[in-house]
């Protein structure tokens, strides 16, 4: 199964901490900073990042996670001596497939949800297509999402999943923690900051999502398959003046920031939407076993005697 895929390589404590560490020194000072920077000057810093032109400060915001992605990669092929497949799935290559589902899957739903939303009313939807700006758009959207989108997916629920899954022996505890953090991790978004900490509610319910793919699914293909084309929906489709990406989209929402309605909104795609996306993916995969891999145990290899003393860590290749 998917977590056990660690054990295939060195896990030693400061391998550990020495990796995590490095990995998500982005996120925890973005965290940290959100303690220390009063309101106002966190109001000027977004306003400075407003002032740049969108598609410039979009690029910029996303080209960090490519030497991030990269570091993570070589730590764990270098510090950990495991390949990047066992981060990525317990069957023996990634399955293309199951990205591209996942991705067309949420393609479909954004735009039939957003469809339904305007058609119900669109007072404050207005169209916002301006062909050279959102060709660019598009092309860096098409470039660097997937690597700001790989790199959270195989921190949180490759690396950090499978880790804490081998540390506490069970499964329901990384899944909790890592969707908690995925979360906390995103609250130096400015729709945080305009709208309040009931926000999170929704990127923690995102993170339980996708951690739910990935232990039912043995991998985390279909995690960067949903995350890819809901990021790229939330660039191309729809902006706002309080979203956390400003892009110039195809369409922009010009009224106000009713927390409450956009709450709600956020409620309804936990409650209903994200149930029916399992219920598709459970049926197109047939996912059995739901209790056990949720929250079953996580067994050393070391600990089944079947293993007749092979050296599981060097048969991962």
């Amino acid at each position: 199964m998917f977590i056990e895929q660690a054990y295939k390589g060195n896990n030693e404590w400061w391998r550990v901490l020495i990796t995590t560490l490095l990995a998500t020194g982005v996120f925890l000072a973005n965290f940290v900073m959100m303690f220390f920077i009063s309101d106002v000057q966190l109001a000027e810093l977004y306003s400075q990042m407003n002032s740049i032109p969108r598609n410039i400060n979009l690029a910029l915001n996303l080209l960090v996670f490519v030497p991030l992605l990269g570091m993570l990669f070589l730590l764990v092929y270098l510090l950990h001596q495991r390949s990047i497949l066992t981060l990525t799935t317990a069957r023996r290559k990634v399955d293309v497939g199951r990205i591209v589902f996942a991705f067309s899957l949420v393609i479909v739903v954004t735009i039939v949800s957003f469809a339904l939303s305007y058609w119900n009313d669109p007072t404050n939807i207005v169209w916002n297509f301006n062909p050279v700006p959102f060709f660019i758009l598009l092309v860096i959207s098409l470039m660097l999402f997937p690597i700001q989108i790989g790199f959270e997916e195989y921190l949180f629920r490759g690396y950090l999943m499978q880790q804490i899954g081998i540390a506490v022996r069970n499964r329901w505890f990384p899944l909790l923690v890592t969707s908690v953090v995925f979360g906390l991790f995103h609250s130096a978004n400015p729709e945080v900051a305009e709208m309040g900490y009931g926000v999170m509610a929704f990127y923690i319910g995102t993170g339980l999502l996708l951690g739910i793919m990935t232990l039912m699914d043995d991998g985390i293909e279909l995690a960067l398959g949903f995350h890819f084309g809901n990021n790229l929906m939330a660039a191309l489709l729809i902006t706002s003046d309080f979203a956390a990406l400003q892009t110039d989209a195809l369409f922009r929402y010009t009224g106000s920031q009713n927390s409450g309605d956009i709450l709600t909104e956020m409620i309804v795609s936990i409650a209903i939407t994200y149930p029916i996306i399992l219920v598709i993916l459970a049926r197109k995969y047939k996912w059995t076993n739901w209790v056990t891999k949720l929250t079953g145990s996580v067994t050393s290899p070391t600990d089944n005697n079947s293993n007749n003393g092979i050296n599981y860590r060097n048969t991962d290749l």
